[in-house]
């Protein structure tokens, strides 16, 4: 698949010394969603500000759509809508307004029919003459994303798209982004909500640091890296794990009613068959049996704390 978005070896480096990106290199695929997970002050929005040109780097190249971003910058801004972490719009100004200037803004002509295909794809239909101050924090957002979409890119940034949204809003903004998709639109965005990530991304990027720590599909990522634990619960309580059983590593979990066995999904063999045999030979008898994949969250905690060592 052809990248829309190339980086290379991205540095950026603040006056007094502080290096926020060092040295990103990643190619985005046009038509995925990519979403980039990090803690706070891990570089995501720096990266973000740099691509779309808020930013200059230090030293590396990134493009967009072929264009440089720094050599040739109304080319790449012109491919790029971005909607920031912060609400930043004009509050006494009508919804349709407020869309309408930002296309005029990218020296797009006026175009009333895709200014409303934009309202009413994004939900704002009904409050195309509001003004701004009238809104639901949920309805704000989505005002964001109509004035970032209104000069029809093909990258979208969402830096943060759901941060004081509720559950239902923030489901109805993932099938907007689904959409969105849909059309060819390129989306990557950063977020704190890792079930996001997890419900609507293609790719997975994590950075900390500053530093890229890795960029993999989602579904493998959760394959290679993902773990499943098997609980066991008894039918008796124990106060200790059997000496016969400690080559298993097993966790004695809820006061003793009941076992953890983590076990690689990878591996060619779980040894559940054999741990339940010699559960039952150390006279442990039992009652039933839960198994958890590890989630995406699970997986991000792991690789930040491994980053951080």
């Amino acid at each position: 698949m052809t990248a829309i978005v190339d980086i290379r070896d991205l540095r950026k480096v603040y006056d007094g010394g502080f290096e926020a990106l060092k040295g990103i290199t990643l190619s985005i695929r046009e038509g995925e969603i990519l979403a980039l997970l990090g803690p706070n002050g891990a570089g995501k929005t720096t990266l973000i500000s740099t691509i779309c040109g808020i930013t200059n780097p230090s030293s590396g190249e990134v493009t967009v759509g072929g264009f440089d971003v720094v050599e040739q910058y109304r080319g790449a801004r012109s491919l790029i809508g971005l909607v920031p972490q912060e609400m930043s719009l004009e509050p006494f100004t009508k919804v349709k307004d407020a869309v309408s200037y930002s296309r005029g803004l990218f020296g797009k002509p006026r175009d009333d029919a895709a200014i409303d295909k934009i309202l009413k794809q994004l939900s704002l239909w009904d409050k195309r003459n509001a003004r701004v101050v009238e809104l639901s924090g949920g309805m704000k957002r989505r005002v964001l994303i109509a004035k970032a979409l209104s000069h029809e890119p093909k990258v979208l940034f969402l830096d943060e798209p759901t941060a004081g949204v509720d559950v239902e809003l923030r489901k109805d903004m993932w099938d907007v982004v689904a959409e969105l998709k849909a059309q060819g639109v390129t989306i990557i965005l950063t977020t704190h909500y890792i079930e996001e990530a997890e419900a609507i991304a293609d790719r997975v990027g994590v950075i900390n640091g500053g530093q890229l720590l890795l960029v993999e599909e989602k579904d493998a990522l959760m394959r290679r890296l993902g773990q499943k634990t098997l609980q066991i619960e008894l039918q008796e309580p124990t106060q200790a794990i059997p000496e016969t059983l400690a080559g298993y590593d097993l966790e004695l979990v809820s006061e003793g009613q009941a076992l953890r066995y983590t076990y690689d999904t990878r591996g060619e063999s779980t040894g559940i068959t054999r741990l339940l045999g010699d559960l039952s030979a150390a006279g442990l008898q039992m009652r039933d049996l839960l198994t958890e994949q590890s989630s995406l969250e699970d997986i991000f905690v792991g690789l930040v704390k491994e980053g951080a060592a």
